[in-house]
């Protein structure tokens, strides 16, 4: 039986933001190391997953980075649409985390 859990779940915090007009930047922060390595480690976090959960295409992501000393990790993405456009409903960016908060990783029976 796998045991797996919630990326909304392990993380402390899951956010969205502008990277400019353009970009959006995802930000997941950990404030544990072992749940950071789990996820890190479990190979799940990539490019391929990112582009299914945003119906994009590789090249529209420009960042997907684990940052060790920050316990976090990181993805910058083309926009949908430019921040402010014409039917554009985030204009900040700050909505557009929900996709991975249900991403689920293996864990450790004893963290279940």
């Amino acid at each position: 039986m796998d045991n797996k859990k919630s990326l909304y779940n392990l993380a402390k915090v899951l956010r969205s933001k502008n990277s400019g007009p353009f970009e959006l930047t995802l930000d997941v922060i950990f404030d544990d190391e072992e749940k950071y390595l789990m996820v890190k480690n479990s190979g799940i976090i990539t490019k391929d997953l990112i582009c299914k959960l945003y119906n994009i295409n590789e090249e529209n992501i420009s960042v997907l980075v684990f940052y060790d000393p920050a316990l976090a990790f990181k993805i910058t993405m083309k926009r949908f649409i430019d921040s402010g456009s014409i039917g554009e409903t985030d204009v900040y960016g700050a909505q557009q985390h929900a996709p991975l908060m249900d991403i689920q990783i293996p864990v450790p029976f004893e963290q279940v």
